[in-house]
């Protein structure tokens, strides 16, 4: 599974958005979308799911019931 700082970075580029441009649209500061492609943990949830919008995507909790599921 691709990580978030992976994809957010793959889909930046593909977009052909500085990290500037990106931060500017998503309607967050340039710091989250560093924090997000540098992989770091302590992020606000609201903001990394502004940041997903962008690809319609969120981050929404799931069990480890749920994970144990689809993995059978």
């Amino acid at each position: 599974m691709k990580g978030l700082a992976s994809f957010v970075k793959e889909k930046r580029k593909l977009a052909g958005l500085t990290q500037e441009e990106f931060a500017e649209r998503a309607g967050v500061a340039l710091t989250v979308i560093r924090k997000i492609e540098q992989g770091k943990e302590t992020l606000n949830l609201s903001s990394v799911n502004q940041v997903l919008l962008m690809f319609g995507s969120i981050l929404a909790p799931v069990s480890t019931r749920e994970i144990e599921t689809e993995a059978s």
